[in-house]
C-alpha cells in the first residue's frame, strides 16, 4: 500500500466494507485501495475525475467508497484531481485543491468549481 495505514494487529479496518452500485463479493479491501488510487496516479495535471467515475473504473464499490479510501489513503496521490459529479472541490481542503487546479491551468467554473464538461477525463484502455 501506498500510505502505511493500520494493520490487522491494530484491530479491525478503518474502512468499511466496500458495498455500493456494482459490488461482487471477495474484493480486498488492499485490493480495493490499490486499484482506486492506481487510477487516480493516471489523471493527467489539469484533468479531474469524480468519485463515481473512478469507482466504474474500478469495477466495484461507489463515490463513497472511493472518498473514503482518498480520505484515508490518498495523500500520496494527485488527490485534488478527485471531485464531486458537480466539479466541487473536496472538502476540507477545498483552498488548496483550488490553487492546485489554478496552477495546472484546469479549467473553472466560477470561482470554486471545476468545469467537469471540459476537464473530465476517462482511463483510455477503460473507455466502451
Amino acid at each position: 500500500m501506498r500510505n502505511e495505514g493500520p494493520s490487522p494487529a491494530d484491530g479491525p479496518s478503518l474502512c468499511p466494507p466496500v458495498r455500493g452500485p456494482g459490488y461482487r463479493e471477495g474484493v480486498d479491501r488492499e485490493e480495493y485501495v490499490e486499484r482506486v488510487l492506481a487510477v487516480v496516479e493516471q489523471i493527467p495535471p489539469g484533468h479531474v475525475m469524480s468519485y463515481g467515475a473512478i469507482a466504474e473504473v474500478v469495477g466495484t464499490g461507489g463515490p463513497r467508497q472511493v472518498g473514503r479510501v482518498m480520505s484515508l489513503e490518498g495523500g500520496a496521490v494527485p488527490w485534488w484531481r478527485v471531485v464531486r459529479a458537480d466539479g466541487g472541490l473536496p472538502a476540507c481542503h477545498d483552498g488548496e485543491a483550488l490553487e492546485l487546479h489554478r496552477a495546472e491551468g484546469t479549467p473553472l467554473r466560477g470561482n470554486d468549481r471545476v468545469d467537469i464538461a471540459a476537464a473530465h477525463w476517462w482511463p483510455p484502455a477503460t473507455r466502451a
